[in-house]
C-alpha cells in the first residue's frame, strides 16, 4: 500500500492526475467506466485475478493506445515479454528518473504538487550533513538509490555466507546426498523468502520516509513522524514474529499498538470485541492505522487531556461475513475537520481500502470517531 502511495506521488510529480487500483480487477473496471485514463503504471507482482503482466497484456489488446509501464521487484522482462512500446523498470525505483520517464512518455503534465518550501525541506533532508546526523530522506536521487543497493548487496553476502555455512553444518551431520540436495532446495527457498521480505520492508522504510517527509512543516516534524511510523511497523513485525508470521489476535494486535500511549496503564483505552485470528497483512495495516490515530488524540483529541478515553469496539455480521471496528474519542476537547488531507489521513484511508474495506471519519463534538468496515476474507486466512 505505502509503495502504491508513493507511485501516486510520482505521478503528481510529474505533473498528472492519478487513480488508484488496489488489484487488476479493479483496474480493468476503472478503464471500463473512463475515457480519460492515458497510461496504465503497474507493479508485475499486483493481486487480482490476473497479475500486472496479464493485465498489460489486456490493456494493450482493448485499449491499444493506453501507454503502458511495468516495475518489478522480482523478474525482469525482455521485449518479447511485454506488449508492444510498453516500458519496463526494475525495483527500487529512482524517483528522478521515474518522474522523467513519465514526462518523457506522457509530456509535461499541467499539475504542480509540491509547494517549493516542502520541496526543498525534501531535498535538504535526502542529502542531509555530512556528519550523518541530518534526517535523510528515502523518496528520490540517487541517495535513496545507493542506500538501497548497498543494502542489498550486504544481504547478498549475508546469504551467500549463510549457504556456505549450512553446507557445512550438513557435512559434518553426515546427511545423505538425497537428503542434502532436499535440504539445499529448502534452504534456497528459505533464503529466497528473506531476501524478498528484507527488500520489500528495506523499501517500506524508505516509503514511509518519503510519505512523512512530503507533508513534513519542519525537519524535527518529519523525524518524529518517521520515528513513530517506524516504531509502530517494528511493534507489529514483533507481534507476528512471536505467532511465527501466521495468525495473530486481532485484540493482541490493538493492545499491542495502544499500550505505548496508555500511560502507566491508566486504563484511558477501552477495548472489547469477539476474539478473532486475522493475517499477517491485516496486523501491519491495523498497527500502522492505530499508531496514526494515536499519534493524532495524543495531539489534538481525547488522550490530549487528564479525562479523555477511547472506546475500541468491534462486531461481526454474520449474515454479511463483515466486521465493523469502531475507535471513539471520548471526554476530549472540540474537534473540528482538519482543512487539508495529511499523510496520516491518507494512509488510514488507504490501510482500510487494502483491506478492502469502507473507512469513516467523523469530526463529532462529542469526539472524534473512526470506523472501518471490512470483509472478514481480508482479515481472516482461509481454512
Amino acid at each position: 500500500m505505502l509503495l502504491r502511495m508513493r507511485a501516486v506521488d510520482m505521478v503528481e510529480d510529474a505533473g498528472f492526475t492519478p487513480v488508484e487500483a488496489v488489484d487488476a480487477d479493479e483496474a480493468v473496471a476503472i478503464l471500463e467506466a473512463r475515457s480519460d485514463i492515458a497510461l496504465l503504471f503497474t507493479d508485475i507482482q499486483m493481486p487480482g485475478s490476473m497479475d500486472g503482466l496479464k493485465l498489460a497484456h489486456a490493456v494493450h489488446e482493448r485499449w491499444p493506445l493506453i501507454k503502458i509501464i511495468l516495475v518489478s521487484g522480482q523478474l525482469t522482462l525482455t521485449d518479447a515479454d511485454k506488449p508492444t512500446d510498453s516500458r519496463f523498470y526494475g525495483k527500487p525505483l529512482d524517483v528522478k528518473h521515474m518522474i522523467a520517464e513519465l514526462q518523457d512518455m506522457m509530456g509535461k503534465g499541467v499539475l504542480k504538487i509540491v509547494p517549493d518550501d516542502i520541496a526543498s525541506l525534501i531535498a535538504k533532508a535526502s542529502h542531509g550533513e555530512a556528519n550523518g546526523k541530518a534526517a535523510r530522506s528515502g523518496s528520490n536521487g540517487s541517495a535513496s538509490q545507493e542506500f538501497l543497493s548497498a543494502e542489498n548487496d550486504s544481504l547478498r553476502l549475508l546469504l551467500e555466507q549463510a549457504g556456505i555455512d549450512a553446507k557445512v553444518l550438513l557435512a559434518q551431520a553426515g546427511i545423505d546426498a538425497k537428503e542434502r540436495e532436499a535440504a539445499d532446495k529448502l534452504q534456497k527457498l528459505i533464503l529466497e523468502e528473506l531476501h524478498h521480505r528484507i527488500k520489500n520492508t528495506l523499501a517500506t522504510v524508505s516509503a514511509i520516509a518519503s510519505q512523512s517527509l512530503r507533508t513534513a512543516t519542519s525537519i524535527e516534524h518529519g523525524q518524529h513522524a518517521i520515528e513513530g511510523r517506524l516504531v509502530a511497523l517494528g511493534r507489529a513485525h514483533d507481534l507476528l514474529l512471536q505467532a511465527r508470521w501466521a495468525n495473530a489476535s486481532l485484540a493482541n494486535t490493538i493492545r499491542g499498538a495502544t499500550e505505548p500511549y496508555d500511560s502507566e496503564s491508566a486504563g484511558r483505552f477501552l477495548i472489547q470485541g469477539p476474539e478473532i485470528r486475522i493475517t499477517s497483512g491485516a496486523v501491519i495495516a491495523l498497527a500502522m492505522t492505530l499508531n496514526e490515530l494515536c499519534t493524532n488524540t495524543t495531539k489534538f483529541g481525547a488522550l490530549s487531556v487528564p479525562k479523555g478515553r477511547i472506546e475500541i469496539e468491534w462486531k461481526i455480521d454474520a449474515d454479511k461475513q463483515r466486521l465493523q471496528l469502531t475507535w471513539s474519542e471520548k471526554n476530549g476537547p472540540p474537534v473540528h475537520a482538519p482543512t487539508r488531507q495529511s499523510f496520516g489521513t491518507r494512509l488510514i484511508g488507504s490501510l482500510g481500502q487494502q483491506l478492502k474495506g469502507e473507512v469513516q471519519l467523523a469530526y463529532d463534538a462529542t469526539g472524534f470517531v473512526y470506523v472501518l468496515d471490512v470483509p472478514m476474507a481480508s482479515l481472516v486466512a482461509p481454512g
